[in-house]
This record gives structure tokens, C-alpha cells and sequence, in this order.
């Protein structure tokens, strides 16, 4: 078993800054790959990035190219987002999810094995 503990979320003006951070303990040896996802009210998860453990190789959401950067620390089992030049439209909860697997489809949050509460990201315009 894997936990997940995200933390950074918070409220920011448009155009700011925020880090999230998600820290796996347990089973964290045999995680893969992990991820960000997000979530508004009534809508559908969707991934915002993820990253490879092994080969650090990283995928993006057309939407967060360019302005977020996800990162992983090894030396103590945390997962980063950095998201610069926040939008109104970020606006959701963020989800740290770990895959002992990660198949071809990096954006689907059901792929993942595991995943943490959230943390509430709040852009005002």
C-alpha cells in the first residue's frame, strides 16, 4: 500500500504562483509513475501531468504546457507541481495519484492505483 498527503494548495491572483507538494510513504518502492490530477464541481477529473520515477520522462495537459512543471525528489518520496502564471480556470482540487503499472493513457485518473485527499487551488481574477 501507498499513502499520498498533498499540501500548497491555497489562493492566488491571477498570474501568480503555487507549489504543491504530495508525499508517498509506505510501499513507495514499487510506484512507477505519478501524477497531478484535478477536479471542479461537476465535472470530470482530468490529468494535468505525470511523471516517470525511473526515466523522469513527463507528459502535460495541452492546457498547463508551458506554465506547470512536475518534478519528483527521491531522496525523500515527494512529488512537486509547480504551476506558474496561474489562470481563473485552474481553479479545482488537485489530486496526487502513484501507478505500480502507468499504461498508455497517463491522463486517465482511474489507471492509478492510488491517490490523496487534495488540496483546493483557488485563481481570482
Amino acid at each position: 500500500q501507498v499513502q499520498l498527503v498533498e499540501s500548497g494548495g491555497g489562493s492566488v491572483q491571477a498570474g501568480g504562483s503555487l507549489r504543491l507538494s504530495c508525499v508517498a510513504s509506505g510501499s513507495t518502492y514499487s510506484i512507477v509513475c505519478m501524477g497531478w490530477f484535478r477536479q471542479c464541481p461537476g465535472k470530470e477529473r482530468e490529468g494535468v501531468a505525470t511523471i516517470y520515477i525511473d526515466t523522469t520522462t513527463t507528459y502535460y495537459a495541452d492546457s498547463v504546457q508551458g506554465r506547470f512543471t512536475i518534478s519528483h525528489d527521491n531522496t525523500n518520496d515527494t512529488l512537486y507541481l509547480r504551476m506558474n502564471n496561474l489562470k481563473s480556470e485552474d481553479t479545482a482540487m488537485y489530486y496526487c495519484a502513484a501507478d505500480r503499472r502507468c499504461g498508455a493513457r497517463w491522463d486517465r485518473p482511474l489507471e492509478y492505483d492510488y491517490s490523496g485527499q487534495g488540496t483546493q487551488v483557488t485563481v481570482s481574477s
